[in-house]
């Protein structure tokens, strides 16, 4: 896989207020998305992570009724203006395996593919090419939501 700097996200912390100004985020954030970028997404059931990406669905042109969480099938992907590759690895071991479970070495190989992992601390080490950024939700319930957007690794 290049690596691809084109993208730059916004990176900082918002709160939000609803699930409405939760996917409008996922929208913005969408907007900046290139082929390659990688999205390490952290939250706790509920916080709002299927909402976040259904946001960025909307920018990549994905019908967003169509995404859903990939708890039990590990992998969804969908077609848009980028080629989105949502995984979660929840009900996987923690290590490698996680990521060896979901092919993602050939997943990475589709550089012009946008990628969401849900649960990638469950990869261990695993190496992932940049560039790649981890976005925390806390929240849930009607509580605003806190999100975060770092560069990985900072």
């Amino acid at each position: 896989m290049s690596t691809n700097t084109t993208a730059i996200l916004p990176t900082g912390c918002w709160t939000t207020q609803s699930a409405e100004e939760t996917f409008a985020l996922g929208a913005l954030i969408g907007s900046h998305l290139a082929g390659g970028g990688i999205i390490l997404l952290d939250g706790a059931l509920g916080a709002g992570k299927t909402i976040f990406t259904k946001g960025i669905a909307s920018s990549l042109e994905i019908d967003t009724d169509e995404v859903t969480s990939p708890s039990f099938t590990l992998v969804n992907i969908y077609e848009g203006r980028l080629k989105l590759f949502h995984l979660d690895l929840y009900r996987l071991s923690e290590g490698a395996t996680a990521a060896h479970a979901v092919d993602l070495d050939e997943l990475l190989m589709d550089e012009s593919a946008v990628f969401i992992i849900e649960w990638a601390e469950r990869m261990g080490r695993y190496p992932l090419p940049p560039p790649v950024w981890k976005v925390s939700i806390t929240g849930d319930g009607d509580d605003p939501r806190d999100i975060k957007i770092v560069v990985a690794g900072s």
